[in-house]
């Protein structure tokens, strides 16, 4: 898409897009505080 496009459907710099499947919550926790530590 072209930075307009994104930008008329309300993607920015900062959106997190989060897909879940049939992973048990601990994982997917596990995952998310790992992914948060990395980033700050």
């Amino acid at each position: 898409m072209s930075a307009q496009e994104l930008a008329e459907s309300g993607v920015t710099d900062g959106l997190v897009r989060v897909s879940v499947g049939i992973e048990d919550w601990r994982d997917l926790l596990a995952d998310f505080e790992q992914a948060l530590a990395a980033i700050g």
